[in-house]
C-alpha cells in the first residue's frame, strides 16, 4: 500500500510538543480559502515550477514526453497545465530545483526509515512523528501502519486533522495516537461551507467522538481577519469546545506564507487582499476566550 506524500519535514518544532517529523499526505477533503499548502489539496500528483530558482538551461523541455514544457529562448518554461501528466521527468532532471513534483508514492515502512533517523532529537525533546496534509485521516490504513512502527520504535505520534473524515477513519487511528491535533475553523455550517467548499456536519461529530476517547485532544483554530474572527463564532467556538468538557485550544493567526507555493501551481492566491491580523487583535482574541472559560494559547 503506497499514498502519496509530498514532504517529509523534519526538526519541527509547531506541530505537537518537542522536535518532530512531520509528515505531508496529498489530498484533502477541504479547500480552505487560507490554505498554506495548497499542493497539499488535490489528490494527484502536481508539478510546480518555482521561477527564481531556474536557469533557463532548457533540459526540462527535452525531457517532457508529452510537450507540456514550452521555452522559448532567453524565456522561462511555461507548463502547460492541460498536457502535463506530473510524470517527474523534467524535475528527475532538474538541478536548480525550480521545477518540484509534489506528491511521492511511499509505503509506511519508507516513511518509517525517513522519520526514525531523528530518533534522537524526539528522546531528547518528548517529540515524535506528526502526520499532517492535506487530511491524514483520508489514508487512516496507512497511518494506523506508521503509528504501529512508530510506537514499537518507542516515537510519539499525533494527528493533525481537519475532522473531515469517515469517522470509521478516526476510529481506527485514535487508539495509536497519543495526541490529537483538531481544527474548528468555523462553527455556523454555512459560513464553514463558504470559506472551505463543505459544511461542517462531520466536522463536529468527529470531534464529539475525539473528545470522548480518552486520547490527549487540542483544538485549533486559524484565525483568518474578517472571516471567522467576529464575536458570534468566537462566542459558538467556545461553546462548542466547552460543551465537550476541558480543552485548550490553539490560536493560529493566518500568514502569507503559503503565496509562492500558488504561484508554483499557476494558481490565484484565494486572499491576496487580505493581511496577517496585528498582534493587537490576535491578543484580543486569545483574552476573549479566556473570558468565555476555554484556556487559550497563541502558535508561535
Amino acid at each position: 500500500m503506497a499514498e502519496l506524500v509530498t514532504n517529509i519535514q523534519g526538526y519541527s518544532i509547531h506541530d505537537g510538543p518537542g522536535i518532530r517529523t512531520v509528515v505531508f499526505f496529498k489530498g484533502c477533503s477541504l479547500a480552505c480559502r487560507w490554505c498554506s499548502n495548497p499542493e497539499c489539496i488535490s489528490s494527484g500528483p502536481e508539478l510546480g515550477f518555482v521561477k527564481n530558482l531556474c536557469t533557463q538551461c532548457g533540459a526540462c523541455a527535452g525531457v517532457c514526453p508529452e510537450g507540456a514544457l514550452v521555452l522559448e529562448p532567453g524565456a522561462y518554461p511555461v507548463i502547460d497545465r492541460a498536457r502535463c501528466t506530473a510524470c517527474g521527468k523534467c524535475a528527475a532532471v532538474c538541478t536548480s530545483g525550480a521545477l518540484v513534483l509534489y506528491g511521492e508514492a511511499m509505503k509506511p515502512d519508507e516513511v518509517f526509515d525517513a522519520v526514525r533517523r531523528d530518533k534522537m532529537f524526539y528522546d531528547a525533546s518528548g517529540g515524535g512523528v506528526t502526520v499532517s496534509g492535506g487530511e491524514a485521516l483520508l489514508r487512516p490504513r496507512f497511518v494506523a501502519e506508521l503509528f504501529e512502527l512508530s510506537r514499537r520504535d518507542g516515537l510519539a505520534t499525533c494527528v493533525e486533522t481537519s475532522g473531515n473524515a469517515p469517522e470509521a477513519a478516526l476510529r481506527e487511528v485514535l487508539p495509536l495516537t497519543d495526541l490529537l491535533l483538531y481544527d474548528l475553523k468555523l462553527m455556523d455550517p454555512a459560513r464553514h461551507a463558504e470559506q472551505t467548499g463543505r459544511p461542517n456536519d462531520r466536522i463536529l461529530a468527529n470531534a464529539r467522538l475525539a473528545a470522548g476517547s480518552g486520547v490527549p485532544l487540542l483544538f485549533r483554530m486559524p484565525l483568518v481577519p474578517g472571516l471567522n474572527d467576529d464575536e458570534q463564532n468566537l462566542r459558538a467556538t467556545a461553546d462548542f469546545i466547552r460543551s465537550l468538557g476541558t480543552f485548550g485550544l490553539e490560536l493560529m493567526p493566518y500568514h502569507r506564507f503559503g503565496k509562492g507555493k500558488y504561484a508554483s501551481l499557476d494558481r490565484p492566491y484565494p486572499l491576496d487582499d487580505l493581511p496577517a491580523p496585528a498582534k493587537e487583535r490576535v491578543r484580543a482574541v486569545r483574552e476573549r476566550f479566556q473570558q468565555l472559560g476555554v484556556d487559550c494559547s497563541v502558535s508561535e
